[in-house]
């Protein structure tokens, strides 16, 4: 099969796979909206700039998580974050929404997870060829680690992913998803709502 021709199956089933979850999962999107509306009143969705394929960057979807207050001020995310929302996040619930994204082209169901803008010029050259292909709603550092691998690990393993596609491995890491929200491990590191911020990999050439 030639590369050309991976790709357009992989966007098939990507927009196959989108359009029968939303569906399957619509029920429980329709519940956790209405709670988020009455618990945290409007918006529902969370809407933040993230990068894509090539580095460009496009608007994720998620369901709403955090009170409005203190926004913008990462050391009060903690205390931000309500019940409904830790709910949502260790059930990736919030996530589902990412299943419009995939239909619009903008993700892909594995890919490297999309991240800020702004970690754009801190990524070393080796870290930066994650923009190699379409950002995912699960990954190869997802279903091995999760929040509980440092950046660098995670980056080392989405370049990994870049290196060894295939279809094979995407149905593989689909299925190890399905596992890996079931034991519910890795959706924080330690001291952290999710991540730290990324600051660059000094022994990469990262910027600091």
């Amino acid at each position: 099969m030639s590369g050309t021709t991976a790709r357009a199956l992989k966007r098939g089933i990507d927009v196959a796979g989108a359009l029968v979850l939303l569906v399957v999962t619509s029920p429980l999107l329709l519940i956790a909206a209405i709670a988020i509306r009455r618990t945290m009143g409007s918006p529902v969705l969370f809407r933040q700039a993230r990068t894509g394929l090539g580095g460009w960057t496009f608007t994720l979807l998620k369901l709403r998580t955090m009170t409005n207050a203190g926004a913008g001020d990462l050391s009060r995310d903690a205390q931000r974050l309500t019940p409904l929302g830790r709910l949502l996040r260790a059930t990736s619930v919030d996530e589902l929404p990412q299943l419009w994204n995939v239909l619009r082209g903008d993700m892909s169901l594995v890919g490297p997870r999309p991240l800020l803008p702004s970690y754009l010029p801190r990524y070393s050259p080796a870290q930066a060829r994650r923009h190699e292909v379409p950002p995912g709603l699960t990954g190869l550092a997802q279903v091995n680690g999760r929040n509980a691998l440092s950046w660098e690990e995670k980056f080392a393993l989405d370049v990994r992913y870049v290196d060894t596609w295939s279809l094979a491995l995407d149905v593989a890491i689909l299925w190890q998803t399905v596992v890996t929200l079931l034991r519910g491990r890795g959706v924080s590191a330690d001291g952290h709502v999710t991540m730290p911020e990324f600051l660059g990999t000094k022994s990469m050439g990262g910027a600091r």
